[in-house]
């Protein structure tokens, strides 16, 4: 019989998959029920600062080789906040809210074949159209865009639900918001996938990832604070008004900080492309409760394209796992070094990407965080 640390990372990346699942249900429930996605944001990275944050002050205390935070590194930890979180993350719930949490939990699983053309512009990505893996890599790009494109514009005939929904549904907000909530996603998974790439010069600059990333989520909590001010003029949008509300607020925030240490012990046992083989796990719970517990309704297009955007991220998975073959057989040294530093995705909670999580990839090691569906 075999031990049970042979089957721990699996057990536990299935479990880490199930509490994203259940963040994005819950959030969306919440979200739907009156709470402001912007406040939500506020709130939720408010929560994991105040968890994180003592953690890197003991680490710092007990690391004597402290790295100092100069202008630099300052401007890219700003950037990456802004662009990574508060863009990110506002742009996901808002996406989460219009369209499904089935919808948003699919179109995580973008994130690697935009972060491959990302890196592959900035010359981050060696691509050889002679190679067998780069040719993986484009191709199951095209199919997760494509397939993104057919949850977003051809929704066809309802398969679940479609005569079991009450006249006015939970989850129901109507056609007209589904086109807006999935293009709001598509454009969470390109920040997202910026936000990767730029973890390259972060970590370079500041190789304590713990405190990058505290300082990270605290000005991200700054700048959704002056979003959400700015478009939630009402100062009752930010009471919580029932208990879901609150709960929704304390799961997410503790699942955000938590993940970290679930994830990247993961990726230290197995690697980061065993980590990120699981993500589509999530879509698929999502997509089941959805259904049964939510009433979403469930479409042919959504369905196809989510099954596409699924195939199309192991497609690009397989690639990357032939480079990584390819420099554990010693190839060029120049090479190996080039892929080391290659950005790859880790693609976490939707959103809940989900998500992606936004304090997770920053947090890993020189080697995983340059590995990602979102969420």
């Amino acid at each position: 019989m075999g031990r049970i640390d042979d089957y721990l990372p699996a057990l536990v990346m299935t479990g880490l998959q199930c509490v994203y699942a259940a963040v994005a249900l819950f959030t969306r429930a919440a979200l739907v029920n009156g709470l402001s996605p912007r406040v939500f944001v506020v709130y939720r990275q408010g929560l994991a600062t105040l968890l994180i944050a003592p953690i890197a002050f003991v680490s710092r205390r007990k690391n004597s080789g402290r790295c100092s935070l100069g202008w630099k590194s300052f401007a890219w930890i700003l950037l990456a906040s802004l662009i990574g979180v508060t863009a990110s993350q506002n742009l996901y719930f808002e996406g989460l809210y219009l369209s499904s949490s089935t919808i948003a939990s699919a179109m995580t699983n973008l994130i690697p074949g935009i972060t491959f053309v990302m890196t592959a512009i900035l010359g981050l990505e060696k691509v050889n159209i002679r190679s067998l893996t780069t040719l993986a890599k484009i191709l199951g790009t095209v199919i997760c865009v494509s397939g993104a494109m057919s949850m977003a514009l051809l929704k066809g005939p309802k398969l679940l639900n479609s005569e079991l929904l009450p006249p006015k549904s939970l989850l129901d907000q109507g056609a007209e918001t589904w086109l807006p909530g999935c293009l709001l996603l598509l454009a969470s998974s390109f920040f997202w996938s910026l936000w990767m790439v730029i973890q390259v010069p972060i970590s370079a600059s500041c190789p304590d990832h713990l405190y990058s990333s505290t300082w990270m989520c605290f000005m991200a909590t700054l700048e959704s604070a002056i979003v959400a001010l700015l478009l939630d003029k009402d100062p009752a949008a930010w009471t919580l008004n029932s208990l879901m509300e609150l709960s929704c607020c304390l799961f997410t925030g503790f699942s955000l900080a938590g993940s970290f240490f679930v994830q990247t012990w993961c990726i230290s046992q197995r690697g980061p492309l065993f980590t990120s083989m699981f993500s589509p796990l999530c879509t698929v719970i999502v997509t089941v409760f959805a259904a049964v517990f939510q009433h979403e309704e469930t479409y042919t297009g959504s369905l196809v394209g989510a099954l596409a955007v699924i195939v199309g991220l192991y497609v690009v998975l397989w690639g990357k796992a032939k480079d990584f073959e390819k420099m554990e057989h010693g190839m060029d040294p120049k090479l190996v070094n080039d892929q080391t530093r290659t950005v790859q995705v880790i693609v976490d909670e939707p959103a809940d990407r989900t998500s992606e999580d936004d304090l997770q990839q920053p947090l890993l090691s020189d080697k995983s965080t340059n590995q990602g569906d979102m969420g």
